[in-house]
């Protein structure tokens, strides 16, 4: 039995070993944690995934960024521990991740990932969308919180301090309407 519960200050080092353990220790030059310099990540969509026994099984963090003058929500990294791929663990961490912002208004959600995989739960490929390169264009996916979120949002993706809409109550980055 798996348990999702958000991410607190005292999973982190357990939270980075996870991901160095999935993504190798050479993940934090990619291209996507230029984004993440010096913002914090959202801290209402970081989740953990623990079995019974307080394993930590998987994990999701999320992160606001600036998208041609527009908030969105940078998802990821998600990871599962080897133990429990293929368990369905990643699928619970994506929808209770997208279906919390949701909740909390925000309208839109990217990722830099494999269309194949992520389209299951409704992402796709953003077109006019620019990550900070070497990031292969066809894997900058796109997710609709509220219809039609993305028609019209293009340009450069920079970290959300440059978003000069950024509003965020109770540090939830809300759109401002």
């Amino acid at each position: 039995m798996i348990e999702i519960t958000r991410e607190t200050k005292n999973d982190w080092w357990e939270v980075e070993a996870l991901y160095d353990l999935c993504f190798a220790p050479g993940r934090t030059a990619l291209s996507s944690y230029r984004l993440r310099d010096g913002v914090d990540p959202l801290s209402e969509l970081c989740f953990v995934a623990r079995d019974a026994d307080g394993t930590l099984g998987g994990v999701i963090r999320n992160w606001p960024v600036c998208v041609g003058g527009r908030m969105a929500i940078l998802l990821g990294p998600v990871a599962v521990h080897p133990t429990r791929q293929g368990e369905g663990v990643g699928a619970l961490l994506m929808r209770k991740a997208l279906n919390r912002a949701h909740d909390l208004g925000w309208a839109r959600v990217m990722l830099v990932g494999d269309y194949p995989y992520y389209k299951r739960f409704g992402f796709f490929k953003l077109e006019g969308v620019d990550m900070p390169p070497p990031t292969n264009p066809d894997r900058i996916l796109g997710y609709n919180l509220t219809p039609g979120a993305w028609i019209g949002v293009s340009g450069e993706v920079t970290p959300a301090k440059d978003c000069k809409n950024l509003s965020r109550p109770q540090s939830i980055g809300h759109e401002q309407s």
